[in-house]
């Protein structure tokens, strides 16, 4: 068996791929000293082949994705414009064209094209669909007689068609009266209520609910009638006795004298929206704490009513985020307690959960998980982490906001919980929360005006 020299294919620095896969080809037929060379050269024809494909079309599909994402934020940015009457229908194709090359920074991409068409509303939202097209020059497969690689993709928003249905909950333990956070929340949350409201073109649009939040929620002590209230821990911890040892005679209170206070249901209740119409472990335990919030306003758009609420706020007691995240999720609910308003079905609804606390988790309805203090063993978080998996899979988004201004370790089930890192915020001093809700409210906007 003859030793030729072997053919190699070494990238040389400063030459193109190309090229050097050319130059290899061309020394092919100097190497014809034995079968191995010869056998090499016919393996390596089709392997070279598929490795130029291969290259070509990776370059197709970058310069596709990101023409992909420059149309999705393009259609945003135009349906926004539209809708809020910055932009005539006569100027949506120039200024597609201006967002789109603002946007789109591919330097494959040759004879790049796009155009808009708006679709106006009629019963089911107007809409704004950007389509675009381009190529790819091959390096290799015009060798095969494809010179270049055509593409094209589109983007739909729409809007009109969207209706946003968001619930607030709103951590006002004791230590919110600290290093200004009460103070600065307020104003915050003023802030994306009128976001929200700039959202809505029409009453019933947007709907707000506000949940403050301690270690438990306030209901309202008119309810005390309400099939939903489960009384019987607080009739053994609200009762007048008289007598002695086997003697006694205890009478519960009056329920009229309940300050509209719940804690957690039994378990796994406590992590379920389920309505309270079974036995006992679906109602609401009543319960008589000492630092009762401010009463819970279900869904409305008394926009200047929410705001209200908001500046009722009064800081006190201890932690519980799942207290008021499972009650952010019932005021969603459309069943008792809080039966949130029938859906139309010519809408598409949004549903989202916004969580703000300032520390970390500490006591819940179990002793044996905190004190007050300090949770223990990772109980109440363990509980949390169940709930928030539920309200992910029901659809709903939630956001949450941890404002650390002790140095505390961040928390990490407020970014569990979180749906995505881009939806989860820690804020460690109270001039930084206006930003970090004025965030949400832009994120929110994206999503009412949505592909």
């Amino acid at each position: 068996m003859g030793h030729g020299n072997p053919i190699t294919v070494k990238i040389m620095p400063g030459t193109s791929l190309a090229r050097q896969v050319r130059q290899a080809l061309g020394r092919f037929p100097a190497a014809n000293e034995g079968n191995i060379a010869v056998l090499f050269g016919f393996a390596l024809l089709p392997i070279l082949a598929f490795m130029g494909a291969a290259i070509d079309y990776t370059r197709a599909n970058s310069a596709r994705s990101s023409m992909q994402a420059a149309l999705d934020s393009t259609s945003l940015m135009l349906a926004k414009d539209l809708s809020d009457g910055r932009i005539t229908v006569e100027q949506i194709n120039s200024k597609a064209i201006s967002y789109f090359n603002a946007l789109y920074t591919n330097k494959d991409a040759k004879a790049v094209t796009i155009n808009a068409t708006y679709t106006a509303n009629s019963g089911q939202g107007s809409t704004i669909k950007v389509n675009g097209s381009g190529n790819v020059t091959t390096e290799f497969m015009k060798v095969a007689g494809f010179p270049k690689l055509n593409f094209n993709t589109s983007s739909t928003s729409a809007w009109g068609n969207v209706r946003m249905r968001v619930a607030i909950a709103l951590d006002v333990t004791g230590s919110m009266n600290q290093d200004g956070k009460m103070n600065a929340l307020k104003p915050a949350a003023k802030s994306l209520i009128d976001q929200l409201s700039a959202l809505a073109k029409n009453p019933g649009d947007v709907y707000v609910s506000i949940i403050p939040f301690a270690k438990d929620v306030n209901v309202g002590a008119s309810n005390y009638n309400a099939s939903w209230i489960n009384w019987s821990d607080w009739d053994d911890d609200n009762k007048t006795c008289s007598g002695w040892g086997w003697g006694q005679n205890c009478t519960p209170k009056d329920h009229n004298t309940w300050n509209g206070c719940v804690t957690d249901r039994d378990q796994s209740y406590d992590t379920l929206n389920t309505a309270p119409t079974g036995g006992p472990s679906t109602r609401f335990y009543a319960e008589q704490y000492n630092a009762c919030p401010a009463q819970l306003m279900p869904l409305s758009y008394d926009f200047a009513a929410l705001k209200n609420k908001i500046d009722s706020l009064t800081p006190n007691g201890g932690t519980n985020q799942p207290i008021g995240i499972a009650w952010g999720w019932q005021s969603l609910t459309q069943s008792a307690p809080l039966n949130a308003p029938a859906e139309d079905a010519n809408y598409t609804y949004k549903k989202v959960l916004i969580v703000m606390s300032d520390g970390l988790n500490t006591q819940n309805r179990w002793p044996s998980y905190g004190n007050g203090q300090t949770q223990f063993n990772g109980q109440i978080d363990a509980r949390q982490r169940i709930l928030c998996d539920n309200i992910k899979a029901a659809g709903i988004v939630i956001y949450t906001m941890h404002v650390n201004t002790d140095n505390d370790p961040t928390s990490a089930v407020l970014q569990y919980c979180a749906s995505g890192n881009d939806k989860f915020s820690t804020v460690t001093s109270a001039n930084q929360i206006m930003a970090a809700f004025n965030s949400i409210g832009s994120s929110l906007s994206k999503l009412r005006v949505a592909k």
